[in-house]
């Protein structure tokens, strides 16, 4: 396998994921099917919480999490084979799904209700599942950390020493600041700091607000660590193959981490990003 070949050639994508990763294959491509009756929920439903259609969270999570699920399937070629047939290892995997579903399941059934499931505690019953949601939420984000120490550890991914750490640091940095940016938003009563007007313009698609702070943002930078940074390495692989790679990977993750927790610090103080 060289450098640059995420996937071995003459292997179908899907095929490798499948054998790679058959569990976590099969959410991801539910989840991408789930957008379909969540979309239809969204035209026909024109209910609305805080100034947003109803079925608007359950969309945007079907999409993250189907592209953070599809990631670690891809990502799972570099773990050992033999560490991926290991009892404890499945058994992690299966958690992890476990908590996406209640995640899931949590959101579309707030929406369902015509309710919201973040930052409810209107009732006891939504004021405990808050809490417990939130520990859910860190245990599906372990496997970022997970997926990163085993890539980290293993010497024989075939990948260039700069791609590889690319890989394992943009896995880590995924797991240590979006649990930090989760913890500061779980801090307040919502996303925002400041209290937006209805109709105050937002960044289109995101919704992140243009005329108060928006702690959504920094969360965005932190979740997409293991994109930003395996493209970094990817773009270092291919541009100084001979060179020092690893170094400029690391920098760069140190500046990714820096981006994150600035943007943390202007939402903080009330200032929006756009």
């Amino acid at each position: 396998m060289t450098a640059l070949a995420f996937a071995p050639p003459r292997v179908n994508l899907l095929d490798q994921m499948r054998a790679d990763a058959p569990a976590l294959t099969t959410l991801a491509l539910f989840l991408l099917l789930s957008v379909i009756p969540t979309s239809a929920a969204l035209w026909l439903d024109d209910r609305s919480h805080l100034g947003e259609p109803i079925w608007l969270k359950p969309l945007k999570f079907e999409i993250a999490l189907f592209i953070y699920v599809v990631t670690l399937a891809f990502f799972a070629r570099w773990i050992p084979d033999t560490t991926r047939a290991a009892l404890s290892f499945r058994a992690f995997t299966a958690v992890v799904i476990a908590c996406i579903l209640a995640e899931m399941t949590w959101i579309g059934g707030a929406a369902a209700l015509g309710t919201g499931s973040h930052f409810n505690i209107s009732t006891p019953v939504w004021a405990a599942l808050y809490p417990l949601m939130g520990i859910i939420a860190i245990t599906l984000t372990s496997a970022s950390l997970v997926w990163g120490i085993l890539i980290w550890r293993n010497g024989a991914t075939g990948l260039t020493p700069a791609l590889h750490l690319s890989v394992a640091l943009g896995l880590v940095l995924t797991f240590v600041l979006t649990v930090i940016a989760a913890s500061v938003l779980a801090q307040g009563t919502g996303h925002f700091v400041g209290t937006p007007q209805p109709g105050d313009p937002r960044v289109p698609v995101m919704g992140w607000s243009r005329t108060v702070g928006d702690l959504r943002v920094a969360h965005f930078f932190a979740t997409h660590a293991m994109h930003g940074l395996p493209l970094i390495g990817l773009l270092v692989a291919y541009l100084l193959p001979a060179g020092p790679g690893r170094t400029i990977v690391w920098l760069s993750g140190a500046t990714y981490a820096l981006l994150t927790f600035g943007l943390m610090a202007q939402a903080l103080a009330g200032r929006p990003v756009f």
